[in-house]
């Protein structure tokens, strides 16, 4: 487990909640949607700003600062003004945790 990042225990991240965790520089956003995890790099494509803290619908999260969407499942812009996806990232359970990597 020495390259992936401890992100926490299932009862640390409930259905409906997030946590960021950083993988070296790259911030990863986890989310538990429904009980699934997803992990996505925490940075808009279309300015920079943080995507963790905005708000989620269904599996989109949104962008505070300009109201870009993004499927936290493919990364895959669903608004504009992004164009570019965001980079997703790998989530497994082992050793009773969460665990995310930037594996690019």
């Amino acid at each position: 487990m020495s390259d992936w990042v401890r992100v926490g225990t299932r009862s640390e991240l409930l259905p409906g909640e997030y946590r960021v965790v950083w993988d070296g520089d790259t911030a990863i956003a986890v989310y538990n949607i429904d009980g699934d995890l997803y992990a996505i790099e925490d940075v808009c494509t279309h300015d920079g700003g943080e995507l963790a803290g905005g708000p989620v619908d269904g599996f989109e999260v949104e962008c505070v600062r300009h109201g870009a969407r993004f499927d936290v499942r493919s990364g895959e812009v669903t608004c504009p003004p992004a164009y570019e996806p965001v980079p997703v990232f790998p989530v497994k359970e082992a050793e009773g945790a969460i665990w995310t990597r930037d594996d690019r």
